[in-house]
């Protein structure tokens, strides 16, 4: 018989912006967003108010104040999300010791033998988002189902302050109506190639041979193969410690010019930035990676005593780039920073058994 596993994904509603309306009441019910200013900088997270107008995480300040002239900024508090967010990490360690975080605001937990004894993941889902409201005064959302990447959608669907749960009768279903931007792992530059192909939801996809996805998107193929069938079999793991953050992107079509170089690395670093700062990782060394039209991959890095700020990230990569002229037209670009910070904040990235899903 086939073995079982029971995953809940809990993710933090809105965390850093809600931690602020929390702790200034005088925000509360208001548009804010967390992370740079009106005339520039990087929004790190916005409530839910600020949401409404089309603010995001990741979009420029200036950006934001267009679409929300009463966007409310407030710098971040790293200390204190770090603070909220042991909390939490202390209640899932009630329950089962195999939690995996993410970031500062959601984890993986793996409940399908816990220390409850609680034949139910749903239940145990409700008791964890009780306990992290009457502890902190925050909501929390969660998803349920048999692997992690079906668990981490589920806790999409019902946010704010809900929780949902997939079945494994009712996955395939759910998934083959499933739009494919919303599938955990395709982007949004991946995402608009598929479309091309007339990928637009999961049947869509399921279509395709392996064969198929693996010449158009390379070893990610199998992947978007597995999870548009249900199948994804990575398990919690609490003990992976992270080495590195980065982002990157492959583009559709190179680029050769100095100008298209420095627009898309400014792309690439905003999404470092939003990383960087949802789970408040800092690094020593800065990495820029260059992949040519060839597939040639070159890495230049660059190290600091101090942990450098967003802005000095963002000179040393300008500073990597034209340290020597690139020598092809370029397919990707990444950044990434590494020697991180993990004496502050150590980020820690099972064998399955079968139990009735009645209880879930």
């Amino acid at each position: 018989m086939e073995n079982i596993r029971k995953i809940i994904h809990v993710d933090m509603d809105a965390f850093y912006a809600s931690v602020e309306q929390l702790d200034n009441p005088e925000l509360k019910g208001k548009p804010v967003a967390v992370g740079g200013n009106r005339e520039r900088g990087v929004v790190a997270a916005a409530s839910y108010e600020a949401r409404k107008y089309g603010v995001r995480s990741a979009m420029s300040g200036k950006m934001a104040t267009l679409k929300c002239p009463q966007l409310i900024f407030v710098r971040p508090r790293f200390d204190r999300y770090k603070e909220i967010s042991n909390q939490i990490r202390e209640i899932f360690f009630e329950y089962t010791d195999l939690v995996e975080p993410l970031s500062l605001d959601e984890a993986f937990l793996d409940v399908t033998e816990n220390k409850f004894q609680n034949p139910s993941a749903t239940l145990i889902a409700k008791e964890i988002r009780e306990k992290i409201k009457s502890r902190t005064g925050l909501n929390a959302s969660a998803g349920i189902s048999y692997n992690k990447f079906l668990a981490k959608t589920a806790s999409d669907i019902n946010k704010p302050n809900g929780q949902a749960v997939i079945l494994p009768k009712d996955a395939e279903a759910f998934l083959e109506r499933l739009p494919i931007e919303k599938f955990f792992g395709i982007g949004k530059v991946t995402a608009e190639k598929m479309k091309r192909f007339g990928i637009h939801q999961g049947k869509d996809l399921k279509e395709y041979s392996l064969q198929f996805l693996t010449k158009r998107f390379g070893k990610s193929g199998l992947h978007f193969y597995n999870i548009v069938r249900g199948i994804h079999m990575s398990e919690v793991q609490p003990n992976r410690e992270r080495k590195s953050i980065s982002a990157e992107n492959t583009f559709e079509k190179d680029l050769h010019t100095q100008a298209e170089w420095e627009l898309a690395l400014k792309g690439i670093y905003e999404e470092l930035i939003r990383r960087t700062e949802k789970t408040g990782i800092k690094g020593r060394t800065v990495t820029l990676k260059i992949k040519y039209k060839d597939f040639t991959l070159q890495t230049r890095s660059k190290s600091f005593d101090q942990y450098p700020d967003n802005e000095k990230i963002w000179d040393t990569v300008m500073e990597l780039l034209n340290q020597e002229g690139l020598s092809d037209a370029v397919r990707l670009f990444g950044i990434g920073i590494s020697n991180l910070n993990l004496i502050e904040e150590k980020i820690h990235f099972g064998k399955q058994l079968w139990f009735d899903f009645e209880d879930y």
